[in-house]
């Protein structure tokens, strides 16, 4: 209350905020993210451009952030301090919620007690270990710089650090990988009870090292069995699949990763960031000196603007949706578009039923089974 008149507090929106972090020991071979090795002056002088573009963020006020991911690239790569300082300027500029989830990326290797100690001091409760395969020799093949026993090492260290929310990533359909041995990989892992578990089939992506090689991959039969066996082995040790490649305990669902899926607005910080925001999608640079340059000046770095319109929101609204095991609401489609989704997608809708890729029942829409192997070219059915 102020003299006479009373003061209405304005409710903040829910925003995300993804930091990008470039930085790896090597690429592995299956790599294609925007990351590679670099110096520590590097490293320092790219976050000293980070915080500037945090700095020069203009609409911090109107929002209230829920979640906060540090990804890459390998963040854990950088000494803690250098994490410590992203995390305060975070903090400084933004309101960021009491409970909101906050995960840094890591790769077994670049771990230690001391940088886990720091983040958690700094308010980071969520930790993603890069493992990929608990197997010596597939991890050799991936070109990746650790082992199991580092990996098992850096995981118990970050229980002993008091971390309570842990997700494992893991790679199947890999080359000479049989179902046989990725069930072996699948419950060596499971059995450490991660409270969540990423499991991701291999793509070979151009202009990676595995594209110019021969690789003895699984065949399609046995992707398929891979795939179907993850979600059937992981229930027997109480995880439920609630995205096509994730799956959690109770109450430990990624919420960082289920709010792209459901369109929450985001803000990407960082080289090459990407971002949904304030009605717009966008990139920033990819040009690390153009980046170091321009930062604090955060409108000057954004790249391929987009403007939403209400055809994309729609259809984003689907094929985004439709990746969540639980599919689309059309109660909340209506909410948000003010008709029901048969206006726009009943064809589609009756096409896929029939063909037993979709069920639509008890007021949602979502893939069966059957319809995930295919889920790619389903949703682009979705594009008006």
């Amino acid at each position: 209350m102020t003299g006479n008149k009373l003061e209405v507090t304005k409710e903040k929106k829910n925003l995300e905020l993804y930091i990008h972090i470039p930085f790896c020991v090597r690429k592995c071979r299956y790599c294609d993210f925007l990351s590679g090795p670099a110096s520590e002056n590097t490293q320092k002088e790219y976050v000293k451009a980070l915080t500037n573009e945090i700095n020069g963020i203009r609409e911090e006020a109107e929002y209230s952030v829920s979640s906060i991911f540090i990804g890459g690239g390998t963040p854990s790569i950088l000494e803690a301090d250098l994490i410590v300082e992203i995390m305060k300027c975070l903090q400084e500029k933004f309101t960021i919620d009491d409970h909101a989830e906050i995960t840094i990326e890591t790769n077994p290797g670049t771990l230690t007690k001391e940088k886990l100690m720091k983040y958690r001091a700094s308010g980071i409760n969520r930790l993603s270990m890069g493992l990929q395969s608990p197997n010596g020799d597939e991890l050799k093949m991936l070109g990746r710089i650790h082992d199991y026993s580092v990996f098992e090492e850096n995981y118990r260290l970050a229980r002993f650090c008091g971390f309570t929310n842990i997700n494992v990533d893991l790679m199947f359909a890999l080359p000479d990988q049989t179902p046989q041995k990725w069930e072996e990989n699948l419950r060596k892992i499971a059995a450490l009870h991660p409270e969540h578990i990423s499991a991701y089939s291999l793509i070979i992506e151009e202009g990676t090292p595995f594209a110019a090689m021969e690789l003895n991959l699984p065949s399609e039969d046995d992707e398929y069995q891979m795939y179907e066996d993850t979600a059937k082995i992981l229930r027997e040790y109480d995880y439920e699949q609630y995205e096509i490649s994730n799956y959690a305990q109770k109450g430990y669902v990624c919420r960082h990763n289920d709010g792209y899926w459901t369109m929450q607005e985001y803000l990407g910080l960082g080289l090459g960031a990407s971002s949904l925001y304030r009605g717009e999608r966008f990139t920033n640079t990819t040009d690390l000196a153009d980046y170091i340059e321009y930062s604090s000046s955060p409108e000057q770095i954004r790249e391929h603007r987009q403007r939403l319109t209400r055809e994309n929101q729609i259809e984003e609204f689907m094929f985004l949706g439709l990746r969540r095991t639980e599919g689309i609401s059309k109660t909340q489609f209506q909410k948000c578009f003010g008709v029901p989704v048969e206006q726009y997608y009943r064809d589609v809708i009756r096409k896929y039923t029939e063909y037993a890729l979709l069920k639509d029942e008890n007021d949602r829409i979502f893939l069966t089974r059957k319809g995930i192997h295919v889920s790619n070219a389903v949703m682009a059915e979705f594009l008006l």
